[in-house]
């Protein structure tokens, strides 16, 4: 029979535990704001092309519109940074 409640936690397993939960939110912040861009880009990059196919004066406007959902990827990868150093 294992005793499970008497387990003993040394200082190596508790840093070891902090290490892997930094890398752990790291990667979630890398990885949430790239889902978020890509499902926002698709919307938004559709709507874009179907306005400059209408009008080819706002090809400008589209390309900056498409571009901005990117900058959420540069703010995960930031966040990320700031966690792990």
């Amino acid at each position: 029979m294992v005793d499970l409640g008497t387990a003993v936690l040394t200082l190596e397993m508790v840093e070891a535990s902090q290490e892997g939960m930094k890398a752990l939110a790291a990667a979630l912040a890398v990885g949430i704001t790239g889902l978020a861009s890509g499902w926002a880009e698709s919307s938004i990059g559709s709507a874009a092309v179907g306005a400059t196919a209408e009008n080819k004066d706002v090809f400008g406007m589209a390309l900056l519109l498409t571009v901005i959902p990117e900058t959420i990827v540069i703010f995960g990868l930031v966040v990320s940074l700031l966690i792990l150093f």
